[in-house]
């Protein structure tokens, strides 16, 4: 297998978030935005690794705090994509286990995510990895401009 190497994320990998984000979760993405919240990260209270594989950028993991009034505090998984070339290469695995790490390092028990109801694969990797899934649910935007 190749040497997979997991990094924190620096701005030169905004390029390949964009690239990343848009091919395994299907959002737009500007690249100015994504310069723009990687330079502005909370550090104290998230984290981004990515997962290199070949000198490339094969896949990234956005982790934060999640606080809520009635729950123990959780490491809450904000997006986990791995480019469709390096997947089942362990790359998502690496950076899953990565994110634990980090949520263990800051004294948090528990982990949550949430995954679109289309995507069973995905589904299938976090059962693999221990996760249940507990409920299912919508989610409701509104535009405020």
């Amino acid at each position: 297998m190749k040497d997979l190497i997991i990094r924190k994320l620096a701005i030169e990998d905004a390029p390949a978030i964009c690239e990343i984000s848009v091919e395994g979760l299907g959002y737009n993405c500007d690249l100015n935005l994504v310069q723009r919240k990687i330079q502005n990260l909370d550090l104290k209270r998230e984290a981004v690794f990515v997962c290199e594989l070949d000198g490339k950028v094969a896949g990234y993991i956005h982790v934060e705090h999640y606080d809520t009034l009635y729950f123990e505090t959780m490491a809450n998984i904000l997006a986990l994509s791995v480019k469709k070339e390096f997947q089942k290469l362990g790359v998502g695995k690496a950076l899953l286990l990565e994110a634990e790490n980090w949520a263990k390092e800051n004294g948090i028990k528990m982990m949550r995510l949430n995954s679109g109801i289309n995507r069973t694969n995905a589904h299938g990797f976090y059962e693999h990895l221990g996760y249940v899934s507990e409920k299912d649910q919508k989610r409701f935007i509104k535009n405020l401009f």
